[in-house]
């Protein structure tokens, strides 16, 4: 048994040092905010909200919350554009909870270029309601970052976080 445990930790230490240890989980968060396909669309699309997600390994798991839709929730996805603010297509369904408040949550495993993608912030958030089907609510998943309130000036890129967005 004590040979069964030096040998295990002497494999772990090898794993580490060749660099195919355990790999830290990576954070990632949005704020939510209404996106009106068209200008008729506007008065229809309402509310905000919040999501974190955490990728470990290659498994996303997501959480959040909204609140303030003009029409209730149909649903929530996580889509994938060239940019980031750059709608794209849909990659994964997720769970929101219906009404005009609620919460979303979903566990999706990713593959290689999902992974990239979303490290570059090119993965987002996206609730559907009934007054806005093809979108309500969006928010490009990026690394952790204070969210500034309205009419609030932000130091650095402000409006162009990609720009912040470290490389990995």
């Amino acid at each position: 048994m004590r040979s069964s445990l030096l040998f295990r930790l002497v494999l772990g230490l090898a794993a580490t040092l060749a660099g195919i240890g355990p790999v830290a989980a990576d954070d990632f968060a949005t704020h939510l905010s209404p996106a009106p396909v068209t200008d008729g669309t506007r008065a229809a699309t309402t509310g905000e909200g919040r999501a974190e997600a955490r990728l470990d390994g290659n498994r996303l798991t997501v959480s959040g919350n909204f609140q303030g839709l003009a029409g209730d929730a149909t649903g929530a996805e996580l889509r994938a554009g060239i940019g980031i603010g750059v709608p794209g297509d849909k990659v994964f369904d997720i769970s929101a909870s219906p009404g005009k408040d609620g919460s979303l949550s979903g566990a999706v495993t990713l593959n290689a270029n999902q992974v990239a993608q979303l490290r570059r912030g090119h993965i987002y958030v996206q609730v559907d309601s009934q007054t806005a089907l093809g979108g309500n609510l969006q928010g490009w998943l990026l690394p952790p970052h204070p969210f500034a309130g309205e009419d609030v000036p932000v130091a650095g890129h402000g409006f162009l976080p990609q720009l912040d967005v470290p490389q990995k």
